[in-house]
């Protein structure tokens, strides 16, 4: 890999480590976690950026090697699937308030889904990340709309207003990002169809 790259990966690494370390200083993960908004739909993805960041300092020798073991991309999406899923849990939202342990765990498991999207992503292609995403997704809508109809509160640290708030956010996020994943996908398989019909005019 040339300087100029390696420069730039050094940075965005940087940039990464600075967003983990201004999200762990007190006032801003106090006001963060304040609202269960904030702390779902700001925290939450804000910790994983800077865990996809921070991928850009890994060797290459080490991408090589993690490579083998997430053929695909598969492996590395199951297991954001699975943290995604556990952090949605709302008695986990509780305990990160009040329990150290579990609000490290929580920071590490974002950091680690976001470096792992990374490095699953392009492996993944258009297949496996619509399976991926035909989990994630409808999963973030049925969450979001319990939050919506639950006439109690999920979280006792949180009142029901902000939850009725997360629940409507969670359902649009997640139409969002389906229709912007859909998009790509169709420019995605029309540029393929183009080359497919260039390569057959040029026999």
């Amino acid at each position: 890999m040339n300087r100029p790259a390696l420069f730039m990966r050094a940075r965005l690494a940087a940039l990464g480590f600075s967003l983990l370390v201004l999200m762990a200083l007190p006032p801003i993960r106090h006001a963060l976690e304040a609202s269960m908004a904030r702390h779902m739909l700001l925290q939450f993805p804000v910790l994983m950026v800077a865990g996809f960041l921070l991928t850009g300092a890994l060797p290459d020798k080490v991408r090589s090697m993690l490579a083998r073991w997430n053929a695909h991309g598969i492996s590395g999406l199951v297991l954001v699937a699975l943290v995604l899923a556990l952090v949605m849990i709302p008695r986990l939202l509780d305990l990160a308030l009040i329990d150290g342990t579990i609000e490290w765990a929580k920071f590490v498991a974002l950091v680690l889904a976001g470096a792992v999207l990374r490095l699953s992503w392009q492996p993944a292609e258009l297949l496996v990340q619509g399976f991926f995403l035909g989990n994630v997704l409808p999963m973030s809508i049925v969450i979001g709309q319990l939050y919506v109809d639950s006439p109690v509160r999920v979280c006792n640290a949180y009142l029901l207003d902000d939850q009725v708030r997360l629940g409507q956010a969670l359902i649009c996020a997640a139409a969002i990002v389906a229709a912007l994943w859909l998009m790509r996908a169709v420019r995605v398989l029309m540029q393929r169809e183009r080359a497919m019909m260039a390569h057959g005019d040029s026999r």
